[in-house]
């Protein structure tokens, strides 16, 4: 007897489908109907009841591979978590560098493996901590790091040479991975051994974070400008964390976030082949940082399509050779947007669903967020359970011990497939438009986003879409008490006399005449000539240059954005 073909195979199968519905499935629904006439992920994308092998088109070999091969949806490492765990990092920094310090210290202690860093708004808008700007926000959302003084302090005691380090950090990070390697030679470990990732991201800022500088075009000069140096000197530092977290905390799908934060990734791309550099000299040390949000299978599926899309855009569209150039490595962080001030303890489900979705779609480094991050800065008790929730992922739930355990289940692979081609369609629109840098200046992403926010808004409110103890299974909260965490008011005067007194201490002239060479070298770089900025900013704050002073220079030389209204 003849076998049946694939298609005599689909064909018996959509018949079986079409007569379980309308007979198994119908005497169930005429009695009970199901709770919603329509299904659809967060991203709109449309749920079947069930999914069976004529819903996916699955070529094994060409779309899933093998893990640590191309196209590697199934993770970037042969053998992933059989190996050694993703990095377990919490984002942390708050007050003062010596705060921030005994907090990093506590969290190794706990079991944390690597550094993530969290800097106030000041700093991460190149002001220092007595700038007429900064008045009232010095420590409050991060660490304020101003000088070179500063960031000896957060690092004392941390051997930079044994840890891995995440630095937060988009318009001034070429000024804070300067103190780092300042730092770090000063401890004795050389620039090529330091590891860690500087976030580097500026494209993200002017669609959905809003810590910008300066202009896109010179902001563009400065994230490249950090790629030829590290890939000359720290080939072991990530040179850019290109950011879809930030996209989807301002309100974006899924689906957006892959297509923006890849179109984001595209342009960068572009723009250091542009400035001259190989591919396959820059990309293997590109990094990309997610969010791990509510949809369990939907995330699942949209770290694994954005894995897969990357990987076939830098080898069909850039050319890239090596393998390392094709790998998507990313850091997640669990989604503060979805963080309730209600019934707060609730949160702890939340990450824990969420940082379950990360590592199963294959994260190489998470940060789980805390309980009470949607009302104050986390304590230790809180920062302590959200990195237990990672601990017990790892060790306890057996999630870790086979490479990409969903693979072949239909509904993760035709969302899979889904999240790729309609992100896909995403990325086509904006190269029609010029390219992710021209979407942004004509306010394309920023209204997707919003609209997308809009929509999920208006879900809550018609309670469409429940959150729980926010739209239903709400309490009686009057007598909630949990500890809270304040940062004293009288940092700010203590950083303002620090500064005071670094600026009388150090040799005047000196840092003088290093600001001079960062202005005739921006104003090279303006000119598209010749003009390297990292090595002066590593030299610079060795002179004690401090972070407002070196960014004020910029600022004369590029000016600052304002962005256009999109209305």
């Amino acid at each position: 007897m003849m076998s049946k073909s694939a298609e005599e195979k689909r064909e018996n199968i959509l018949n079986e489908k079409r007569r379980w519905e309308e007979t198994t499935v119908k005497k169930v629904t005429d009695r009970f109907p199901e709770r919603r006439e329509t299904f659809e992920t967060l991203s709109g994308v449309p749920l079947e009841r069930v999914y069976t092998p004529a819903d996916v088109t699955l070529d094994c070999l060409d779309d899933l591979g093998f893990p640590g091969e191309y196209p590697f949806t199934r993770g970037v490492q042969p053998t992933m978590y059989r190996g050694r765990f993703w990095t377990m990092r919490q984002y942390a920094g708050y007050a003062t560098a010596e705060e921030s310090n005994a907090r990093y210290k506590y969290l190794l202690d706990q079991g944390q493996t690597g550094l993530s860093v969290a800097f106030d708004l000041p700093t991460q808008i190149g002001y220092d901590a007595d700038a007429p700007l900064a008045e009232g926000e010095v420590g409050k959302v991060g660490v304020s790091i101003s000088s070179l003084d500063d960031m000896r302090t957060l690092f004392d005691g941390i051997p930079l040479g044994q840890v891995s380090t995440s630095m937060t950090i988009n318009a001034p990070a070429p000024v804070l991975l300067a103190m780092y390697v300042a730092v770090g030679k000063e401890q004795g470990v050389a620039v090529s051994k330091l590891r860690g990732t500087v976030q580097n991201d500026i494209l993200k800022e002017y669609v959905a974070r809003g810590t910008y500088i300066f202009p896109p075009r010179p902001s563009m000069r400065l994230v490249t400008d950090l790629f030829r140096y590290c890939a000359a000197e720290a080939p072991r530092w990530n040179t850019i964390s290109i950011s879809g977290y930030h996209i989807r905390e301002a309100g974006s799908t899924a689906v957006q976030e892959v297509a923006f934060t890849l179109a984001n990734g595209i342009a960068y791309v572009q723009a250091a082949l542009d400035a001259g550099l190989d591919v396959d000299t820059f990309a293997p040390r590109l990094s990309f940082f997610f969010n791990a949000h509510n949809d369990f299978l939907e995330e699942i599926a949209k770290f694994r399509a954005a894995r897969r899309l990357w990987a076939r855009l830098m080898r069909e569209r850039f050319g890239a050779q090596s393998p390392r150039s094709w790998c998507m490595r990313f850091h997640t962080q669990t989604a503060g947007s979805t963080l309730t001030a209600q019934q707060p303890e609730n949160n702890v489900i939340r990450v824990t669903l969420q940082a379950l979705a990360a590592v199963l779609g294959g994260t190489q480094s998470l940060h789980t967020n805390s309980r009470d991050e949607a009302l104050w800065l986390p304590t230790e008790d809180s920062v302590r359970i959200a990195l237990r929730t990672q601990q017990i992922i790892a060790h306890e739930s057996g999630a870790t011990n086979t490479v990409d355990p969903l693979a072949g289940s239909y509904a993760i692979e035709h969302l899979t497939d889904e999240v790729e081609r309609r992100a896909l369609e995403y990325i086509a629109h904006i190269d029609a438009l010029g390219g992710a840098l021209a979407a942004i200046e004509q306010g394309y992403v920023q209204q997707e986003i919003a609209d997308a926010a809009y929509r999920y808004q208006k879900a809550v409110e018609s309670q469409a879409q429940i959150v729980v103890g926010v739209n239903e299974f709400q309490v009686d909260e009057s007598g909630v008490d949990m500890e809270r965490l304040v940062v004293d008011p009288a940092l700010e005067e203590r950083q303002r006399a620090q500064l005071a007194a670094l600026r009388r201490r150090r040799d005047g002239e000196r840092a003088s005449a290093m600001l001079a060479r960062i202005e005739a070298a921006a104003r090279a770089a303006a000119r598209a000539s010749d003009g390297a900025l990292m090595p002066l900013f590593v030299a610079a704050v060795e002179a004690d240059c401090t972070l407002g002073e070196i960014c004020g220079v910029l600022r004369e030389v590029w000016g600052e954005y304002r962005p256009q209204s999109t209305i």
